[in-house]
């Protein structure tokens, strides 16, 4: 081989190799902008209510569908083990990159030591299309959360035609409720049900009201501000208040022990003609689009009544139920401001909060809308009773949103054993203070 045909052969084959390097960084390069960010996600889910069916596949599935280069690796859990799981990730720093939050309650670990972003940054211009009472500042001071509704922990399911084939009706007073008893109790029925086997229930969905009904949001703000105490008469009243309730018999100590998700059976089968829970309950009766079944059916949803518990004697505030920005989701503060990740998880975020599902979770009783506008001709009975319910009545605070969880526990416990007759309203005022002075020390 001559040495120009030689030299012409190692050109070639200097450009072959060039040509595989660069070909093979080209492909790396392309392969490693196609490759697919991977967001780990903490959800709260009901897996037995009827709308978990929509909520996986049009919500999580969709969302995975048109964002191919977004993995989301999702963990499903509900009631104590999902708050479990929050705090044991929070302890180990290592929280997944976007979870499910409360404004308060039992998420104030992440907001207070800001182990959550706050999205009012990447909100920007987005903030009108929500409702404001939904966007303001949470437990840390901060926006922590995007909320996917409002939130009213409060709320009497009253069956209506029970109550009427039985010759009653609806109370608008204490009395009045207070006089059924004996004709319930004659018809082997309990007078309200109760979900109450875990602590929080009746706090929230119960005393609360009862504290914003007698005393009102600006009594509490004086205790936190160390003008009034716990232990002071005002308080105690709505503890002994909250009392009477087992000693009328409108309150059976059955509901101490009945799990939280039991009880939905048992108002659907009419074993009392009224419900006390959040307004969230509602999911639980409508139709499961899996079976086509409901466990109220559309045409008995119309004899439920979605009203508030009935005037107390002294109230200071009439037609009021406990409420609250809703859950919703929030980003992990580890993550790096303005990285491909952030990105993609503020875009879940967005879209967990969209129309687009707020308008399912509307559908399916999960929610009631945090975005101004979104609406449903596909409401059921009961869904469309819940939208009505928001316009009617006025709100006070949730306890357990405007106290620390040190303080919150102790009142929650409290309030079980003024119901198990083990404790006075005076003992546990007591404790409930020395348990916010402890806290108050510690700040």
């Amino acid at each position: 081989m001559s040495f120009a045909k030689s030299k012409i052969v190692v050109i070639i084959a200097g450009l072959v190799m060039l040509t595989a390097v660069f070909g093979g960084w080209e492909a790396q390069t392309i392969a490693a902008q196609t490759k697919p960010v991977t967001l780990t996600v903490l959800n709260y889910l009901d897996a037995t209510s009827p709308g978990a069916y929509r909520e996986i596949a049009d919500v999580w599935e969709a969302f995975e569908k048109a964002n191919p280069n977004i993995k989301v690796e999702r963990e499903d859990l509900f009631l104590e083990p999902f708050h479990q799981k929050t705090e044991a990730y929070a302890a180990a720093g290592r929280l997944p990159d976007v979870l499910y939050m409360w404004p308060g309650g039992r998420s104030t670990t992440l907001h207070t030591k800001r182990l959550v972003k706050d999205l009012t940054p990447l909100l920007g211009d987005m903030r009108h299309e929500f409702a404001e009472a939904a966007l303001v500042p949470q437990a840390g001071g901060y926006l922590g959360m995007i909320p996917i509704g409002l939130t009213a922990t409060h709320v009497m399911y009253a069956n209506e035609k029970m109550l009427k084939d039985m010759g009653l009706s609806v109370p608008k007073t204490y009395d009045e409720l207070k006089s059924m008893v004996p004709k319930l109790q004659a018809a082997g029925k309990d007078v309200i049900l109760m979900g109450a086997h875990d602590d929080w229930v009746v706090q929230s969905c119960l005393y609360s009201m009862i504290v914003g009904r007698m005393i009102g949001d600006e009594y509490i703000d004086k205790i936190l501000e160390g003008e009034t105490r716990f232990t002071d008469a005002p308080f105690v009243r709505t503890l002994s208040f909250y009392k009477s309730l087992y000693d009328d018999g409108i309150l059976s100590r059955k509901n101490l022990q009945t799990p939280y998700n039991e009880v939905n059976a048992l108002f659907a089968s009419e074993k009392a003609p009224f419900l006390i829970d959040g307004d969230w309950k509602v999911s639980n009766f409508l139709t499961d689009p899996t079976t086509n079944q409901a466990l109220i059916p559309p045409e008995k949803q119309k004899d439920i009544v979605m009203t508030v518990f009935p005037k107390i004697p002294g109230e200071v505030n009439h037609d009021t139920t406990s409420s609250v920005p809703g859950v919703g989701f929030g980003i992990n503060a580890a993550i790096p401001e303005g990285s491909e990740k952030e990105q993609a998880a503020w875009k879940l975020v967005t879209w967990l909060t969209s129309p687009e599902v707020q308008k399912i979770r509307l559908e399916t009783g999960a929610a009631f809308p945090s975005r101004k506008g979104v609406t449903s001709d596909k409401l059921e009975p009961l869904a469309q009773t819940r939208a009505l319910f928001y316009g009617a009545y006025g709100g006070t605070y949730v306890l357990d949103n405007v106290l620390d969880a040190k303080v919150y526990t102790e009142l929650n416990v409290g309030l079980q054993e003024i119901g198990l007759g083990i404790a006075t309203p005076e003992q546990v005022a007591a404790r409930v203070q020395k348990a916010f002075d402890e806290w108050k020390a510690s700040q």
